[in-house]
């Protein structure tokens, strides 16, 4: 298929849809001059009235649903906050728990490397006696 055989169909296809476009507003043009004007102005109203309706449960649930998603926002960021300062102490406890058992640690070496030491220096007089 060719580029211009394509664009010829693409072309067909549009003024297709141009003369239905066309027919359409004819029909209601013609129902606007043989005076059909009242059932137009009638469905208006028809419609503006739904869409009055509409907007008016709109605004109602907006009014409800936004406070309410609002407080629960507000009530998350506080858990939030909550949450994050008990993080914090938690991480402080954890990090004093780790300080006092490296201490602690360090502590029982010196402790056990002191008897040990002692006992080596006392085994030479020992000896000798």
């Amino acid at each position: 298929m060719s580029i211009a055989l394509l664009a010829n169909v693409l072309t067909i296809i549009l003024c297709m849809a141009v003369l239905v476009q066309s027919v359409r507003m004819m029909k209601s043009l013609r129902t606007v001059k043989d005076g059909a004007l009242t059932q137009v102005v009638e469905a208006l109203q028809v419609a503006t009235v739904q869409a009055r309706a509409v907007l008016s449960d709109m605004k109602h649930t907006l009014g409800t649903d936004c406070a309410r998603h609002a407080q629960l926002v507000e009530r998350a960021r506080e858990l939030r906050d909550e949450l994050s300062l008990m993080t914090g102490i938690a991480d402080a406890a954890a990090e004093r728990i780790v300080n006092a058992v490296g201490m602690a640690n360090a502590q029982r070496d010196a402790e056990a490397g002191e008897p040990a030491a002692a006992a080596e220096g006392d085994a030479p007089l020992a000896e000798a006696a």
